[in-house]
């Protein structure tokens, strides 16, 4: 059990100290980025305020990468020092070396995805609205509740709010919707009413509308309108209306549930969000993988192992498992996988390959 615990703390300590060092190098380059974009719009303080905002999501991001540098170098150190070798001498296997570790490697994943991940979600999400505040004239917003779905879309000062029971699963018809424009000044100055709007390109196409105007101290049902089509502007997109329900990441684990049924519930597609959670869930598994990995390239002696190819070859792998995990949540993504499938199965392929690379060494 002591030296569980030993292994385990050299783990942690390679961790944290790989962790920092990103952490660090990661600061810096996207100081520089939002001074590029954002220093001549506000002050010094406001942008490292948005930069440290963006460093808890950028840290989260690279967990695997810092697990699998981090096993690497533990493993190359506990070589050198011949420590290994003493731990095989007592009678110790490389997977009972690595209990310690691995058990560390789910620590981290399951503080980092109940914990970390609410933290990332709500820097996330305030950075994203600083950034829209510093780089728009309003633009539009998105939210969904029980009422219903909600939007804003603003050019030029004016705004215009947009409420719809629900929606089509691409987000560009509207059922049971209802928009109200304000004037520059803020005064609301038109309600319109209709049973359907299909949004095309700069327009709102809407079916059986009915006009008020609010603009003038008249009675605006005298002034009533009816049209069975009309065009309203509108500066939204297919693609920015998806944009505005924020990547799954700025939402927090805990309320991915009740937030991909309000998304159903308003006939929208909860595809991408549904395979976010999966993919989180499945985190402690693909870093207890990436741990393994590392283990099956470099957990040898050091005089009976080329370090560099040893090392070149466990972070090929690694970045190759990540790539495919990726690759497999945008195939879910698009409806071409399963959720689940495309969420679990390259984490729980990753662990058995690694694990067949450690008994493959065991066994050499």
């Amino acid at each position: 059990m002591i030296l569980h615990f030993y292994f385990a703390r050299r783990f942690l300590r390679f961790f944290l100290a790989i962790a920092l060092i990103f952490a660090l190098f990661f600061f810096l380059v996207d100081l520089v980025e939002q001074l590029r974009k954002f220093g001549e719009k506000v002050s010094f303080g406001q942008v490292v305020h948005m930069t440290l905002l963006n460093l808890p999501g950028g840290t989260y991001s690279i967990l695997p990468l810092v697990t699998i540098l981090a096993a690497i170098s533990m493993c190359i150190s506990l070589a050198r020092s011949s420590e290994l070798v003493v731990s095989r001498a007592a009678g110790r296997s490389g997977l009972a070396a690595l209990m310690g570790p691995v058990g560390v490697a789910l620590v981290i994943a399951g503080l980092a995805v109940g914990m970390l991940n609410p933290i990332v979600a709500a820097t996330s999400k305030r950075a994203a609205d600083l950034e829209q505040e510093w780089d728009s004239d309003g633009g539009s917003v998105l939210s969904i509740g029980a009422e219903g779905l909600w939007l804003r879309q603003g050019t030029d000062g004016a705004q215009t709010v947009i409420r719809a029971s629900r929606t089509n699963p691409d987000a560009t018809t509207l059922f049971d919707v209802s928009f109200v424009s304000y004037a520059p000044g803020g005064g609301p100055e038109q309600r319109i009413i209709a049973e359907r709007a299909e949004l095309e390109a700069g327009d709102w196409v809407l079916s059986k509308a009915k006009v008020w105007p609010l603009g003038n101290d008249g009675n605006p049902e005298q002034s009533a309108q009816t049209f069975e089509e009309m065009r309203l502007p509108s500066n939204l997109t297919q693609d920015g209306i998806r944009d505005r329900f924020g990547q799954p990441s700025a939402i927090p684990i805990w309320e991915l549930p009740a937030f991909i049924r309000g998304l159903e519930e308003a006939g929208f597609s909860a595809r991408r969000h549904i395979v976010w959670l999966q993919s989180e869930l499945a985190q402690p598994i693909f870093l207890v993988a990436m741990v393994l990995v590392a283990a099956g390239f470099t957990m040898r002696p050091a005089r009976l192992a080329n370090t560099g190819l040893s090392v070149l070859a466990a972070v090929m792998l690694g970045f190759g498992l990540y790539y495919v995990r990726n690759f497999a949540q945008i195939l879910g993504e698009n409806g071409q996988l399963n959720p689940m499938l495309a969420a679990w199965v390259p984490p729980v392929a990753a662990l058995l390959l690694a694990l067949g690379l450690v008994l493959q060494m065991e066994e050499g």
